[in-house]
């Protein structure tokens, strides 16, 4: 409970009563964004999830050219056309959308906060909900991505880093410092298909790396710490630890750490990737980098820096890997979800069946067989 007994977000806490307001439609609004904030985190949502769920709020408010308490389902459904047709919005954006206007007008709506009173008080209507099952963006599939999206053929991914290593080359016979920043895109980028990281999952530190009772070989490698791994909605980060499991990690970890990143500007930091400008390179600048180095090499613009997650699946399942230990590697709380990821080549398929078929064509011909 709040102050007098009201809960978060209450009407009475933002809006002092009795006390007339200079500009009605805008303070009430104000506090009503307030409101919501407060009774958000009173649920101990993150404030980056807050802080989206009210940008998103304001954006509806500014298409609209109405307030919470004009609002029409017609509103809604004009501003989700111009959010697909002129902003090219995936269909998982267009639903998170239209979820933040619903649940922000459940809060509005529900009679313990008081809203719908004070907007009757002071401009004689009240909020509804406008976003209901019928105008909003049905969630009928697990996978919603992009079909174009897929992971790495083996041949395309070497290509890639080759490319990359080659950068390093070129820029370090001509003289340049950019070498550095190369090489560190160049590991960060293997490095991250060798966890099967996400973008933001490459935040790492130094301490991040740690040994493997069970794989002594890779040394002071043998698992890495990912502290910023996909959160649920309105929840900090996931931690998970990741083994490593092909024998070239460790070399390529212990060549940038020992060798070449104590040439970076920042290098006394304890951030992995240090940039050239700052203690941690930026997430951002990892799309840039990537989409140059696939548009050299001449490969699918379908790929993307996420791609390396995929083919990290990919290939450990075409590997043999058990499922569940791909699955717990990748951080997935459902298989379902990782069977998402799985793109496997039409060679390991084609492998797969013939060794079912030579074991079925094995059996029937092993002597003392009874017809």
């Amino acid at each position: 409970m709040g102050r007098d007994g009201h809960v978060p977000g209450s009407a009475r806490l933002h809006l002092i009563d009795g006390l007339p307001l200079l500009r009605p439609d805008e303070q009430v609004f104000e506090a009503m964004i307030k409101g919501w904030r407060n009774q958000q985190l009173a649920r101990n949502l993150s404030l980056g999830y807050v802080d989206d769920q009210e940008r998103t709020v304001r954006a509806f408010i500014r298409h609209a050219d109405a307030m919470p308490w004009q609002w029409t389902p017609q509103h809604v459904d004009e501003w989700s056309a111009d959010l697909r047709a002129v902003h090219g919005c995936v269909r998982s954006t267009l639903r998170n959308y239209q979820g933040s206007v619903r649940q922000f007008c459940d809060f509005l709506t529900n009679p313990a906060y008081g809203w719908s009173d004070e907007c009757l008080r002071h401009f004689g209507t009240h909020p509804v909900q406008v976003v209901y099952d019928w105008n909003a963006a049905a969630h009928a599939d697990e996978a919603e991505g992009e079909p174009e999206r897929r992971a790495f053929t083996r041949p395309e991914l070497e290509a890639f880093f080759d490319h990359a290593d080659e950068e390093v080359l070129r820029v370090r016979d001509k003289g340049r410092k950019g070498w550095l920043p190369a090489f560190r895109d160049a590991a960060l980028f293997k490095v991250a298909y060798a966890y099967g990281l996400r973008r933001n999952e490459t935040r790492l530190d130094l301490t991040d790396f740690g040994r493997n009772p069970e794989g002594r070989e890779f040394g002071e490698y043998g698992t890495l710490l990912v502290r910023y791994g996909k959160a649920k909605k309105g929840s900090p980060p996931k931690r998970r630890s990741v083994l490593t499991v092909w024998h070239w990690t460790p070399g390529t970890i212990e060549e940038w750490i020992s060798e070449v990143r104590p040439g970076m500007r920042h290098s006394p930091s304890r951030a992995l990737w240090p940039s050239e400008r700052g203690p941690r390179i930026g997430v951002q600048r990892l799309d840039s980098r990537f989409a140059a180095y696939r548009d050299a090499v001449g490969l699918d613009p379908a790929l993307e820096f996420h791609s390396l997650r995929r083919s990290y699946i990919t290939h450990l399942i075409e590997d043999g890997h058990d499922p569940l230990f791909v699955q717990q590697q990748v951080g997935h709380d459902h298989a379902s979800t990782t069977a998402i990821y799985t793109c496997v080549s039409s060679d390991f398929r084609t492998r797969s069946l013939r060794r079912v078929l030579d074991a079925t064509i094995e059996a029937a011909l092993r002597p003392g067989r009874t017809s």
